[in-house]
């Protein structure tokens, strides 16, 4: 079963050469049991409202496998939150699940209700020059495009069951539609 590696919010707003002129980008693990409410992680924020957050895009998930991918693409080591995630996510491709799919996230064990969080996937990341700019500025030219076309981009979630979730929680998949298109088919236009 899947697995969340971390659960990550702002560290700090960072200044950035954008219209916003600064970035909520720089996420970093939180520890312990956190709440999720239905705009997202408690004590997470976004600078750019008008293309980030709201209800359909209150929490952002990525892969593991993805993450990986990109540590040896850039030959570095990436730290959870670097994507600007939310929630790091072992086991479970996030790309591959179709928009509508419900996940649950929490400790099936612990008492009460409140220690499981259930979202649905709403829609893929789209880059951004923030993001460009956060990866590697210059030194990462083209990397809107790159990212962009190897389709491993991670799933906005909305919150349907609010709670508090922690590194280590289970992270299962409650419901599917194959007939709707995946993250990434979405992303690329193939459910076109």
């Amino acid at each position: 079963m899947a697995q969340l590696l971390a659960i990550c919010a702002v560290a700090q707003l960072r200044h950035d050469p954008g219209s916003v002129g600064v970035t909520a980008i720089d996420k970093r693990p939180i520890e312990g049991a956190i709440k999720v409410g239905r705009y997202g992680v408690y004590g997470d924020v976004q600078a750019d409202r008008k293309h980030h957050g709201g209800l359909d895009q209150a929490v952002y998930a990525y892969s593991q496998s993805d993450a990986e991918y990109w540590a040896g693409e850039l030959g570095r080591p990436l730290q959870l939150g670097f994507f600007g995630e939310n929630l790091r996510i072992d086991g479970l491709d996030v790309n591959e699940l179709h928009i509508g799919d419900t996940l649950r996230i929490g400790d099936p064990n612990a008492a009460g209700s409140s220690r499981v969080v259930e979202l649905v996937v709403t829609a893929p990341r789209v880059p951004c020059q923030t993001f460009a700019r956060w990866v590697g500025g210059p030194d990462e030219r083209g990397w809107v495009k790159r990212f962009s076309t190897a389709g491993r981009v991670g799933a906005y979630l909305r919150v349907t069951k609010t709670g508090k979730i922690a590194a280590g929680d289970l992270v299962e998949v409650l419901t599917q539609d194959p007939n709707s298109p995946t993250v990434r088919d979405m992303f690329t236009g193939a459910d076109a």
